[in-house]
This record gives C-alpha cells, sequence and structure tokens, in this order.
C-alpha cells in the first residue's frame, strides 16, 4: 500500500511570528506572544486540514521566510525561529500549563518534537506589510 500523506506543508500567516525570548511559555494563558501564536496555529491548521497533513514522526527540515518593510526587523532569526518551531509542535508535553483556553488549536502540530529537526533555514524578503511563509517537510530518508 503506498503512502499518500503529504510530506511537505507551505503556508502564509499575516502579521509578525511568535518570538520565543524567556522562560515562561508562549502558550501560557494571557502571554504577549497570544495573538501571534494563535495566528500561526490557525493558519498551520487550514493548510493542514486542506492537505490531510498529519504530524511527521520522523526527522524535518524547516523553513522561515520573514516578510518586513526593509529595516524594520522586530527581532533576531533565532527567536523567530524558536517561537515558530515551539508552536508547531505537539503542545502535550507543555499541557502541565493549561492549555484549554487554546480550545481546537490545542491538537495543531506539524511533528512531534522540535528534536525531529534537522534542517533549520530562515531568510528575510522585503515587503511594505509584515507576514511571513512557514514550510514544514520530512526529510527523505538516506540512500
Amino acid at each position: 500500500m503506498q503512502d499518500t500523506r503529504a510530506l511537505t506543508l507551505t503556508f502564509e500567516v499575516s502579521g509578525l511570528p511568535p518570538i520565543k525570548t524567556e522562560a515562561l511559555s508562549i502558550f501560557a494563558a494571557g502571554h504577549r506572544q497570544a495573538t501571534r501564536v494563535r495566528a500561526l496555529l490557525q493558519a498551520a491548521c487550514e493548510a493542514a486540514q486542506h492537505t490531510g497533513w498529519t504530524p511527521l514522526s520522523g526527522p524535518v527540515e524547516v523553513d522561515l521566510v520573514l516578510r518586513c518593510p526593509p529595516g524594520h526587523r522586530t527581532s533576531d532569526a533565532s527567536t523567530l525561529l524558536g517561537g515558530v518551531c515551539a508552536v508547531l509542535q505537539d503542545k502535550k508535553r507543555v499541557a502541565s500549563i493549561g492549555l484549554t483556553h487554546l480550545g481546537v488549536l490545542v491538537d495543531v502540530a506539524l511533528y512531534d518534537d522540535d528534536r525531529q529537526i534537522r534542517t533549520l533555514t530562515y531568510r528575510e524578503e522585503p515587503a511594505e506589510d509584515y507576514s511571513y511563509e512557514v514550510r514544514v517537510a520530512a526529510v527523505p530518508a538516506a540512500v
């Protein structure tokens, strides 16, 4: 039987990505990144539903393209990548903080855990308004 799952998922999000800069979980109710977290989860959910995506359990690659007005980057690449990757992994391991405020978005996961990431890329492109593109893909098995 042939595996027909989608192995690459790419989607756009308006605004800025969530950033991970402190010990407090970005999933905590009322966190200052809550709006960005919800926007990313909603976009990922819609893309996953549209393609039939199921969370990957093997090695993955994650690409982030930030689009922003020239000279107006809001954070460094590592905090942007950290925030996006934290949001896209399975959130069950942070369930101790309580995630009910996320509603059905708590179940949105594109892969199981950050430890699966084998390739991570970040790029900036000039744009009039802030937005970003996320691409998650399965890493092909070595031949």
